[in-house]
């Protein structure tokens, strides 16, 4: 079975997700950068209190 997912990370780059999803057993086939945001202090300091509130 083939499945596709679209994963958001913040601390890690392609090859740690790669890495980290071998070592989880997970055979991946590709792996394709679709977007590539730079937060900045603002944007950090908001997604910090959105998830304080959660």
């Amino acid at each position: 079975m083939n499945s596709n997912f679209m994963v958001k990370v913040e601390d890690a780059k392609l090859p740690d997700v790669q890495k980290a999803l071998k070592a989880a057993g997970i055979k991946v086939r590709s792996i394709i950068e679709i977007f590539k945001e730079e937060l900045g202090t603002s944007d950090v300091q908001k997604e910090e209190q959105t998830q304080g509130k959660s």
